[in-house]
Protein backbone atom coordinates (compact mmCIF):
# COMPACT_ATOMS: atom_id res chain seq x y z
CA UNK A 1 0.00 0.00 0.00
CA UNK A 2 0.98 3.75 -0.72
CA UNK A 3 -0.54 7.21 -0.27
CA UNK A 4 0.77 10.77 0.15
CA UNK A 5 -0.34 14.10 2.44
CA UNK A 6 -0.35 17.43 1.82
CA UNK A 7 0.39 19.54 4.70
CA UNK A 8 -1.20 23.37 5.52
CA UNK A 9 2.20 24.88 4.86
CA UNK A 10 2.62 23.02 1.21
CA UNK A 11 5.42 20.05 2.59
CA UNK A 12 4.27 16.42 1.00
CA UNK A 13 4.86 13.05 3.00
CA UNK A 14 4.24 9.77 1.41
CA UNK A 15 4.93 6.40 2.32
CA UNK A 16 5.12 2.71 0.51
CA UNK A 17 4.86 -0.55 2.37
CA UNK A 18 4.46 -4.33 1.27
CA UNK A 19 3.08 -7.10 2.64
CA UNK A 20 3.57 -10.58 2.22
CA UNK A 21 1.25 -13.84 3.77
CA UNK A 22 -0.65 -11.20 6.11
CA UNK A 23 2.72 -9.52 7.14
CA UNK A 24 4.83 -6.15 7.08
CA UNK A 25 7.58 -6.96 4.55
CA UNK A 26 9.00 -4.21 2.88
CA UNK A 27 9.24 0.16 3.42
CA UNK A 28 10.49 2.73 1.44
CA UNK A 29 12.52 5.14 3.24
CA UNK A 30 11.50 8.03 1.79
CA UNK A 31 14.39 9.88 3.48
CA UNK A 32 17.02 7.56 1.68
CA UNK A 33 14.88 6.50 -1.14
CA UNK A 34 15.66 3.20 -0.67
CA UNK A 35 13.67 0.02 0.26
CA UNK A 36 14.81 -1.79 3.66
CA UNK A 37 13.60 -5.32 4.67
CA UNK A 38 11.09 -5.35 7.72
CA UNK A 39 11.62 -9.25 7.39
CA UNK A 40 15.03 -12.05 7.16
CA UNK A 41 12.83 -13.02 3.54
CA UNK A 42 12.76 -9.86 2.46
CA UNK A 43 16.69 -8.96 2.51
CA UNK A 44 17.21 -10.28 -1.33
CA UNK A 45 14.32 -8.49 -2.56
CA UNK A 46 15.52 -5.16 -0.75
CA UNK A 47 18.79 -5.58 -1.93
CA UNK A 48 17.56 -6.27 -5.90
CA UNK A 49 15.02 -3.41 -5.67
CA UNK A 50 18.12 -1.28 -4.55
CA UNK A 51 20.26 -1.89 -6.99
CA UNK A 52 21.70 1.03 -9.19
CA UNK A 53 20.01 -1.11 -12.11
CA UNK A 54 16.81 -1.15 -10.98
CA UNK A 55 16.70 2.00 -8.35
CA UNK A 56 12.99 1.22 -7.48
CA UNK A 57 13.78 3.54 -4.26
CA UNK A 58 13.88 6.79 -6.01
CA UNK A 59 11.52 6.10 -8.21
CA UNK A 60 8.16 5.13 -5.56
CA UNK A 61 9.99 8.66 -3.99
CA UNK A 62 9.46 10.94 -7.47
CA UNK A 63 5.86 8.94 -7.46
CA UNK A 64 4.60 10.26 -4.56
CA UNK A 65 5.80 13.83 -4.36
CA UNK A 66 4.77 14.60 -8.13
CA UNK A 67 2.12 12.23 -9.76
CA UNK A 68 0.90 11.35 -6.12
CA UNK A 69 0.28 14.64 -5.25
CA UNK A 70 -1.04 16.01 -8.64
CA UNK A 71 -4.24 13.23 -8.03
CA UNK A 72 -4.71 14.04 -3.97
CA UNK A 73 -4.95 17.97 -5.08
CA UNK A 74 -7.63 16.59 -8.35
CA UNK A 75 -9.43 14.66 -6.01
CA UNK A 76 -9.48 17.18 -2.93
CA UNK A 77 -11.14 19.43 -5.73
CA UNK A 78 -13.51 17.72 -6.60
CA UNK A 79 -14.42 16.94 -2.44
CA UNK A 80 -14.79 20.46 -1.86
CA UNK A 81 -16.97 20.69 -4.79
CA UNK A 82 -19.03 17.83 -2.89
CA UNK A 83 -18.70 19.33 0.54
CA UNK A 84 -19.65 22.56 0.03
CA UNK A 85 -22.77 21.56 -2.15
CA UNK A 86 -25.84 22.55 -0.45
CA UNK A 87 -29.68 21.22 -1.12
CA UNK A 88 -32.49 22.94 0.92
CA UNK A 89 -35.06 20.13 2.38
CA UNK A 90 -38.16 19.64 0.85
CA UNK A 91 -41.16 19.34 3.64
CA UNK A 92 -44.41 17.68 3.17
CA UNK A 93 -46.39 17.54 6.48
CA UNK A 94 -49.51 14.96 6.91
CA UNK A 95 -51.43 13.27 9.79
CA UNK A 96 -53.88 10.03 10.20
CA UNK A 97 -56.28 9.44 13.14
CA UNK A 98 -56.54 5.82 14.30
CA UNK A 99 -58.91 5.88 17.26
CA UNK A 100 -58.36 8.56 20.52
CA UNK A 101 -55.10 8.92 19.04
CA UNK A 102 -53.40 10.95 15.95
CA UNK A 103 -50.07 10.19 14.03
CA UNK A 104 -48.06 12.85 12.46
CA UNK A 105 -45.86 12.37 9.72
CA UNK A 106 -43.36 14.74 8.22
CA UNK A 107 -41.51 13.91 5.44
CA UNK A 108 -38.16 15.41 4.69
CA UNK A 109 -36.49 15.20 1.23
CA UNK A 110 -34.23 16.01 -0.97
CA UNK A 111 -31.47 17.83 1.20
CA UNK A 112 -27.58 17.65 1.41
CA UNK A 113 -25.35 17.04 3.00
CA UNK A 114 -27.05 14.45 5.62
CA UNK A 115 -27.26 15.82 8.54
CA UNK A 116 -30.74 17.35 9.44
CA UNK A 117 -32.54 17.82 12.75
CA UNK A 118 -36.33 17.41 12.57
CA UNK A 119 -39.20 17.70 15.67
CA UNK A 120 -42.48 17.61 15.95
CA UNK A 121 -44.30 19.91 18.43
CA UNK A 122 -47.14 20.66 19.90
CA UNK A 123 -48.18 24.11 20.94
CA UNK A 124 -44.42 25.19 20.55
CA UNK A 125 -43.14 22.35 22.84
CA UNK A 126 -41.37 19.03 21.73
CA UNK A 127 -42.75 15.60 20.71
CA UNK A 128 -41.22 12.90 21.88
CA UNK A 129 -40.53 11.49 18.22
CA UNK A 130 -40.75 7.59 17.19
CA UNK A 131 -37.69 5.61 17.38
CA UNK A 132 -37.76 3.66 13.45
CA UNK A 133 -36.04 7.19 12.05
CA UNK A 134 -33.62 6.40 9.90
CA UNK A 135 -31.86 9.15 7.32
CA UNK A 136 -32.24 7.07 3.29
CA UNK A 137 -30.45 8.01 0.13
CA UNK A 138 -31.94 8.99 -3.01
CA UNK A 139 -31.12 8.08 -6.46
CA UNK A 140 -29.65 11.36 -7.21
CA UNK A 141 -27.53 11.77 -3.66
CA UNK A 142 -29.44 13.76 -1.54
CA UNK A 143 -31.18 12.02 1.40
CA UNK A 144 -34.87 11.78 2.95
CA UNK A 145 -36.15 11.20 6.53
CA UNK A 146 -39.54 10.79 7.82
CA UNK A 147 -40.33 11.59 11.60
CA UNK A 148 -43.20 10.58 13.14
CA UNK A 149 -45.04 11.16 16.35
CA UNK A 150 -48.06 9.64 18.17
CA UNK A 151 -50.09 12.27 19.68
CA UNK A 152 -53.73 12.60 21.62
CA UNK A 153 -55.65 15.35 19.83
CA UNK A 154 -56.17 18.52 22.27
CA UNK A 155 -58.98 20.96 21.49
CA UNK A 156 -57.20 24.40 19.71
CA UNK A 157 -53.60 22.71 19.83
CA UNK A 158 -51.33 23.53 17.16
CA UNK A 159 -48.74 20.89 15.65
CA UNK A 160 -45.45 21.77 13.50
CA UNK A 161 -42.47 20.17 11.82
CA UNK A 162 -39.28 21.93 12.74
CA UNK A 163 -36.40 21.32 10.24
CA UNK A 164 -33.04 22.56 10.58
CA UNK A 165 -30.36 22.18 8.23
CA UNK A 166 -26.86 23.68 7.40
CA UNK A 167 -28.61 24.58 3.76
CA UNK A 168 -31.00 26.75 5.59
CA UNK A 169 -30.41 30.13 7.19
CA UNK A 170 -32.70 29.29 9.74
CA UNK A 171 -35.10 26.71 10.41
CA UNK A 172 -38.19 25.55 8.28
CA UNK A 173 -41.25 25.76 10.48
CA UNK A 174 -44.36 24.03 8.40
CA UNK A 175 -47.63 24.14 10.33
CA UNK A 176 -50.21 21.36 10.18
CA UNK A 177 -53.76 22.26 8.84
CA UNK A 178 -56.37 19.78 10.21
CA UNK A 179 -58.43 21.05 7.30
CA UNK A 180 -55.63 19.85 4.77
CA UNK A 181 -57.33 16.78 3.94
CA UNK A 182 -60.92 18.81 3.58
CA UNK A 183 -59.68 20.91 1.23
CA UNK A 184 -57.90 18.12 -0.89
CA UNK A 185 -61.82 16.53 -1.06
CA UNK A 186 -63.56 19.71 -1.52
CA UNK A 187 -60.85 20.79 -4.74
CA UNK A 188 -61.40 17.06 -6.21
CA UNK A 189 -65.04 17.47 -5.84
CA UNK A 190 -65.53 21.13 -6.73
CA UNK A 191 -63.21 20.13 -10.32
CA UNK A 192 -65.05 16.63 -10.79
CA UNK A 193 -68.74 18.81 -10.36
CA UNK A 194 -67.26 21.00 -13.29
CA UNK A 195 -66.30 18.68 -15.62
CA UNK A 196 -69.73 17.34 -15.47
CA UNK A 197 -71.04 19.95 -15.68
CA UNK A 198 -69.21 21.11 -19.12
CA UNK A 199 -69.96 17.64 -20.28
CA UNK A 200 -73.83 18.27 -19.60
CA UNK A 201 -73.36 21.67 -21.50
CA UNK A 202 -71.55 20.06 -24.70
CA UNK A 203 -73.79 17.43 -24.94
CA UNK A 204 -76.84 19.62 -25.05
CA UNK A 205 -75.50 22.38 -27.33
CA UNK A 206 -74.54 19.77 -29.64
CA UNK A 207 -78.19 18.19 -29.17
CA UNK A 208 -79.88 20.89 -29.88
CA UNK A 209 -77.71 21.67 -32.69
CA UNK A 210 -78.36 18.62 -34.21
CA UNK A 211 -82.11 18.99 -33.57
CA UNK A 212 -82.30 21.95 -35.43
CA UNK A 213 -80.59 20.89 -38.36
CA UNK A 214 -82.98 17.78 -38.66
CA UNK A 215 -86.15 20.74 -38.06
CA UNK A 216 -84.84 23.03 -41.20
CA UNK A 217 -83.96 19.74 -43.40
CA UNK A 218 -87.64 18.69 -42.81
CA UNK A 219 -88.76 22.62 -43.27
CA UNK A 220 -86.98 22.84 -46.54
CA UNK A 221 -88.12 19.33 -48.50
CA UNK A 222 -91.84 20.44 -47.70
CA UNK A 223 -91.19 23.31 -49.01
CA UNK A 224 -89.53 21.58 -51.95
CA UNK A 225 -92.68 19.90 -52.88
Amino acid sequence: MYGCELMDDGSTRGYWQYGYDGKDFLALDTERRVYYPITDQAQLSAQKWNSPEQRAGKRAKDYLEKNCIEWLKTYMEYSKKELDRKVRPRVKVSSRRSGSTMKLHCQVYRFYPRDVDVIWKKNGIDILPEDNRHVLPNSDGTYQLRATAEVTPGDGASYSCHVDHSSLDEPLIIMLDGGEHFTHYWILSAVTVSCIAIAVTVYMFWNMRRSGHTIYSALYRNASQ
